[in-house]
């Protein structure tokens, strides 16, 4: 079973809808380390016992394949500075929904009432928001991302898995503002800002 061991397989194999993998997200410690960046491999992030976006989306696929899902993910590309952002996706009855690990509540879990790609990322766009600024930044997203064609060696890898993560940035991806509506876009309004500030971890936290 992908190489896990017994409390890895029993962890997992609880997780057996989308909502349970998303509410085991939830109470994952966001990875705010200050050190040092990470792509942990899901037994990396379980041990930890932490994640941030793209860790939390590696764990989610793990749980969506162990219980016969396809492991797929899908990427939300930002203007500079601002950060981008991986989901795990899933299908019900054909349409698409997420799961998401994201230190902003705007960001997470997100229903499978989506009829294509377009339309889920598009869901995240009026949220998406430079606070120190109020620019709506997310630009594009990309296709359905599959990591079977990593194999499985990635589950349990003690080696961060940044070579996974280039190849899902260099994937193909497709713009969200059509030509010439940029202009148009308005920036977030000064209570939407404070809003966006709403955290659900801070660096105090123990296990973060």
């Amino acid at each position: 079973m992908f190489g896990l061991s017994p409390l890895e397989l029993r962890l997992l194999k609880k997780l057996n809808s989308p909502q349970k993998i998303q509410d085991f997200l939830d109470t994952l410690p966001s990875n705010l380390s200050r050190y040092s960046d990470s792509c942990s491999s899901p037994r990396m992030a379980l041990r930890k016992g932490r994640a941030h976006c793209i860790e939390g989306a590696f764990i989610a696929a793990t749980a969506l394949w162990l219980h016969g899902r396809k492991p797929l993910l899908m990427d939300l590309k930002a203007q500079l500075p601002d950060f981008d952002h991986v989901v795990a996706l899933y299908q019900e009855n054909g349409y698409w929904g997420a799961i998401s690990k994201s230190n902003h509540p705007v960001l997470c879990f997100r229903d499978p009432i989506y009829r294509t790609l377009r339309e889920l990322a598009l869901s995240y766009f009026h949220e998406y928001v430079l606070l120190s600024t109020g620019d709506k930044t997310l630009e594009s997203y990309s296709r359905s991302f599959s990591l079977k064609r990593f194999g499985t060696e990635w589950i349990t890898s003690e080696q961060h898995l940044w070579d996974i993560a280039l190849a899902l940035d260099e994937s193909r991806h497709y713009p969200l503002v059509p030509t010439g509506q940029a202009k148009y876009v308005r920036q977030a309004s000064a209570l939407e800002r404070k809003a966006g500030r709403l955290t659900v971890w801070k660096r105090s936290d123990p296990g973060t």
